[in-house]
């Protein structure tokens, strides 16, 4: 997995953890701090949502198109630069006027273009490192790792949110309301960690930043890749297209993460949780279950007596860290709504070892799957993971008649292992999607296009991310199960699609 990678993939994966902290970091919390410091409805601060990441992921095409004409290095300086003052000017204690309305959507909009900028032309850049020979066979495994390092910065987030509130509350005697401020505030701190990460590096990856004179006098690197003919560029465009319009409905489905499936933990899941159940809501402990699956591995790996001796070291002190956690466990341990966030992350961190292991058992048989196919299978698991909602939400109240059930105390709450089990189940069905579809556009994409194409990718998310707001003004006076089900349905309908065209697909991958 991790060997013969070149340098260049994990400094430009750790850029990436720190801007990703901080963007999950103030999104674990961005819907909550609408409704409480505007006193916006679920919406409102739905639609807020929606836009935002609708413009997070639709201008990387536009950063994409930039990229492929004054090269990617310098779009993603910009970018860096650009949230970073965003973030500043979010974390700014406003209060909750006009003023304050308008200096958020500025930083909203800032923060945007900056992340359009950085976000895919990062990945192109990891894409370029491996059009090499050397590389190539390497590419999906690259993703991968990425996209791991990616979900890494996001595990820490929700903690990191809700322990600073916690801490500028209790400690620093300020309202709740500000107290979201201090949470903004780590986001700028993690933008200068992965400014310093990319400049302290960029001597492993400079070569495929773009933007530099070749002889002849033309741009960046990709002129000197192998032409395409018209017809050939036009199969693969049509083919990436194709693509786009299924992971619309994708994202629409998995980034309720940071909206309804947020509402739900806030309004219908308990407040606490004790025994065994209560550990999985801190994250050390998480990360100790993450030692222990990755020295796992490495024990059954390695080919070296020592590295199986320091493997079976590290599984054994995990072991006993969560056997030492479990000891000292008292009463019962508070569960704040944006948590459950960091379960996504942590499955993805955790489960990627085990999805490209057998992914590769079956490509020693010649039967692994091709992105496309596992693209259309991630559809189907989404589909199965809101079929775990529906169950959780029969019988339960409207969110209308839960507010007013609140009120009276009569209130019933549902176990956090119903969203735990969701974000199980979301997640593999993101495995199978997100990091393939981004290796499959870097494959496919013809090389004068490349920017444009994986700027393409993300307008496909950012269309998906703006039908997120959908079920959100479903919430409210319907049955929660039909919120659910609308998601089930979009999901199944894109998988039947992606299956319908799979042949097209298949000959360009």
């Amino acid at each position: 997995m991790f060997e013969g990678q070149p340098k260049g993939l994990y400094a430009l994966a750790l850029a990436n953890t720190g801007e990703r902290f901080g963007y999950y970091t103030m999104l674990a919390i961005f819907v909550l701090f609408l409704k409480a410091n505007f006193g916006l409805s679920a919406g409102v601060a739905g639609t807020i949502y929606s836009t935002f990441l609708a413009l997070v992921y639709f201008l990387p095409f536009i950063g994409g198109i930039l990229a492929d004409k004054f090269g990617y290095g310098k779009m993603v300086t910009i970018g860096i630069v650009a949230m970073f003052a965003g973030y500043v000017l979010l974390a700014l204690p406003l209060g909750s006027g006009t003023f304050a309305l308008i200096c958020m959507f500025a930083a909203l909009l800032v923060i945007s273009t900056g992340t359009g900028l950085f976000k895919g032309n990062l990945q192109v850049m990891v894409g370029n490192l491996y059009d090499s020979p050397e590389y190539a066979s390497k590419r999906d495994s690259a993703f991968s790792i990425f996209y791991m390092a990616i979900n890494i910065g996001a595990l820490f987030a929700p903690s990191a949110a809700v322990g600073i509130m916690d801490y500028a509350q209790q400690r620093l005697g300020v309202s709740v309301n500000d107290s979201y401020h201090f949470a903004f505030a780590v986001a700028c701190v993690s933008l200068i960690v992965s400014m310093l990460i990319y400049y302290g590096f960029r001597k492993t990856f400079r070569h495929v930043e773009g933007g530099t004179k070749v002889a002849g006098g033309t741009k960046t690197a990709e002129n000197t890749a192998e032409e395409l003919s018209p017809k050939e560029t036009q199969e693969r465009i049509v083919a990436l297209c194709l693509v786009f319009a299924v992971v619309i409905f994708f994202w629409m489905a998995f980034h309720q993460n940071g909206l309804t499936l947020t509402y739900f933990a806030d309004e219908f899941t308990a407040k606490s949780s004790t025994g065994l159940e209560s550990m999985m809501f801190d994250v050390w402990n998480l990360v100790a279950v993450i030692f222990i699956v990755y020295a796992g591995f490495s024990l059954v790996q390695s080919a070296s007596g020592r590295a199986k001796v320091i493997s079976a070291l590290v599984i054994l002190l995990a072991l006993g860290f969560l056997g030492y956690r479990y000891s000292v466990l008292d009463g019962e341990t508070a569960v704040n709504a944006p948590i459950f966030q960091q379960f996504n992350p942590f499955f993805v961190v955790a489960l990627t070892p085990v999805s490209m292991a057998i992914f590769s058992s079956l490509a020693r048989k010649g039967k692994e799957p091709s992105a496309p196919r596992k693209i259309g299978l991630g559809m189907l698991v989404a589909a199965c993971g809101f079929i775990v909602m529906m169950f959780a939400s029969f019988g339960l109240l409207t969110p209308d008649a839960q507010a007013a059930a609140v009120t009276e105390g009569k209130a019933s709450f549902v176990s956090p292992n119903w969203l735990v089990s969701t974000y199980l189940v979301l997640t593999f069905g993101e495995l199978l999607l997100s990091p393939m579809g981004i290796s499959f556009v870097s494959k496919v994409a013809p090389p004068k296009y490349k920017g444009m194409m994986m700027g393409g990718w993300f307008v496909s998310t950012a269309v998906g991310n703006y039908l997120t707001a959908v079920p959100a003004w479903l919430w409210g006076g319907l049955p929660l199960w039909i919120v659910w089900g609308v998601l089930v349905a979009l999901c199944l309908l894109s998988a039947v699609f992606i299956f319908s065209v799979m042949k097209r697909l298949e000959k360009v991958a």
